[in-house]
């Protein structure tokens, strides 16, 4: 009997298959879906005790140490169950796209998030981090346009200093310690705590942290249809896992996320692409989740509500984001267009679209009965809980400017703003409005009954969503914030303007030491090199017949020196001369052998030469 199967090596060995479905479209799409068909069924099975259900398992011996690909248990099983789910409807999505090896990166791209799951220490956490980076790169450059591989290349640049963070991380932690584990990393100040600040780093990188959030922002919106769905999901989220494992109750995610939360949806307000709006809005979602995080101390029923409220936010987030991104992505994809300025007045062709669409702007928003509103609330009572006034404050007003941007700004300028039609369009292919439906059924489920999140949870739950006091009080926010849109709406429609983030700087250096590297890097080498080639030319040339060579470059040096003091018919015949001496070579001259008192004179010389040069480097490295 087998033990455990890793769910994640389901994708990345299932993947390599998918190119031999070449021409066979029925087929490949069943077998699109059967994969993560397989990978639930397999987490179903561990869920029941048919496979390990809690653990650790599959361990390789490597360099001396052991590598644990199984690590399960309950904070690892929640969200191997939601990147399965997710993924099943977004390979739904995209089962229409005829681009095998589109599929492939997508499929690695989940295989290798389910890697950082169930990663048991360091180096398979390493491993899988790298490959999810990657893989997750391909998403965005089969877009093939300028903006994309140029979105991608700045996408990756950030990622692979991450990822040399990360790998910097686990070597000085392996010398501290000894281990390789994955467990919490200790936390304070001092240069004993570097590996925790490098490995804090890379987690924070991924998880959109600002000011290293850039990345995000400026990579999705440019990514494939399909493959912004995919992005949506994976990185962020694996990094609240990480940072769950690794950093809870450190107190300054605590600012960091409630900061998030802030910030994204402010530049949201600024937002004209209606894929950057929602890539501001994943960065704001996942500041409550970071938040939470920071708030998570063990042993205490605040941190544990904290803890919880991250995973089960990590959960709904992913459904209602993809369901946004489907929303969004169905709109580019039958009309070509992705500006709030260039839409408006589509509803009566997209009507079913649109109803979807909704189903997640009131999950993010906290309606109650949506998902969003039984895991952010857990979120925001426990900072109650821990008297954290301002971090309470600050998360409640995210969610005002949530609904305002996500739930009405959005959706208003897209389908409606406009009493005539910008253009013809329709609703999207059947399979996309069948994974927004079941994504958007998803999201209604969890809203109306939580339980079936709340029994995954890693710690037992003991809080009351539809408590009278959270629905009144969620209620009011959204109704108020309506009411401001409403009388507000004409000034909130989208306007054709570039917005200005952290990326700014790495673009601008970047552009300045691309310009410096093609320009006075390569002059300088390419003069270095001419002159080398030119030495170890004249070197050649001297060998033929070293006497000669002297002897014309004696006559070629008197000429030269004549010359300027000649007349001027004297100084024509110089240069003629001059003419014939650089034409002579050292081979068609006749061969002068040097006596032995020449010959070892100038050995002596050369060996000088060599001592004054060797002198000279030994007193400059002093």
């Amino acid at each position: 009997m087998i033990e455990w199967f890793h769910p994640g090596l389901i994708y990345i060995f299932g993947s390599l298959l998918i190119p031999v479905l070449r021409g066979k479209m029925r087929v490949k799409q069943a077998y699109l879906l059967l994969l993560p068909a397989v990978a639930f069924i397999n987490l179903l099975l561990m869920s029941r005790g048919v496979l390990l259900s809690e653990g650790k398992t599959w361990f390789l011996s490597f360099l001396g140490y052991e590598l644990t690909f199984g690590r399960i248990d309950r904070l690892s099983m929640v969200f191997a169950y939601i990147f399965v789910i997710a993924s099943f409807c977004m390979i739904l999505y995209a089962i229409h796209i005829k681009e095998n090896w589109q599929h492939v990166a997508a499929f690695f791209y989940v295989g290798s998030t389910l890697g950082v799951v169930f990663a048991g220490d360091l180096f398979v956490l390493f491993f899988f981090w790298e490959v999810m980076a990657w893989s997750s790169l391909f998403l965005i450059w089969y877009r093939r346009t300028k903006a994309a591989y140029g979105a991608g290349f700045r996408y990756i640049m950030v990622h692979f200093f991450g990822g040399i963070c990360l790998l910097g991380g686990v070597v000085l932690q392996l010398q501290n310690t000894g281990s390789i584990a994955f467990e919490a990393f200790g936390w304070g100040l001092g240069s004993e705590y570097l590996a925790s600040y490098l490995v804090f780093t890379a987690f924070i990188i991924n998880a959109a942290v600002p000011p290293l959030h850039a990345w995000l922002a400026d990579a999705y919106p440019e990514a494939t249809v399909t493959g912004a769905v995919f992005l949506t999901a994976f990185t962020t989220k694996s990094a609240i896992y990480v940072l769950i494992r690794g950093f809870p109750g450190v107190e300054i995610l605590i600012w960091l996320g409630a900061i998030m939360a802030v910030y994204g949806v402010v530049y949201a307000v600024l937002e004209n692409d209606i894929r950057r709006l929602l890539a501001y809005h994943i960065i704001s979602q996942v500041g409550y989740m970071v938040c939470g995080v920071g708030m998570g101390v063990f042993g205490t029923a605040a941190g544990e509500m904290a803890l919880n409220g991250a995973a089960a936010h990590a959960f709904c987030h992913i459904l209602y984001k993809a369901l946004l991104f489907m929303g969004m992505g169905a709109i580019i994809e039958v009309t070509g267009r992705s500006k709030l300025t260039e839409l408006g007045g589509i509803y009566k062709y997209m009507p079913i679209t649109f109803w979807l669409y909704m189903i997640g702007a009131f999950s993010i928003s906290g309606f109650p009965l949506f998902n969003g509103f039984v895991s952010k609330t857990m979120i925001v009572t426990a900072s109650a809980m821990w008297h954290y006034s301002i971090i309470w404050l600050m998360l409640e007003g995210a969610s005002i400017g949530t609904f305002l941007h996500t739930g009405l700004k959005l959706p208003w300028g897209a389908w409606f703003a406009r009493e005539e039609p910008v253009c013809e369009a329709r609703e999207p292919p059947k399979n996309m409005l069948a994974a927004m439906g079941i994504t958007a059924f998803l999201c209604t489920l969890l809203g109306v009954y939580p339980k079936i999140l709340y029994n995954m949870l890693p710690y037992p739950v003991h809080y009351e969503p539809f408590a009278a006091g959270h629905v009144v009080a969620m209620s009011q926010l959204l109704l108020f914030t309506f009411v401001a849109f409403w009388l507000l709406r004409g000034m909130l429609h989208g306007t054709p303007t570039i917005t200005l983030d952290t990326d700014w700087f790495y673009r601008i250096t970047g552009k300045r030491v691309i310009w410096f590297c093609e320009g006075p890097l390569m002059a300088f080498a390419n003069y270095i090199d001419h002159n080398v080639m030119r030495m170890a030319g004249f070197f050649v040339w001297v060998s033929r017949n070293p006497m000669a060579a002297l002897r014309i470059k004696g006559e070629e040096a008197r000429l030269k020196v004549e010359k300027p003091i000649a007349t001027a018919e004297r100084a024509a015949e110089y240069e003629r001369d001059l003419e014939e001496v650089k034409k002579r070579q050292p081979a068609e001259e006749p061969m002068v052998r040097l006596n032995i008192g020449n010959a070892m004179l100038l050995v002596l010389i050369f060996i000088a030469l060599y001592l004054i040069a060797m002198f000279i480097h030994g007193w400059l490295i002093k």
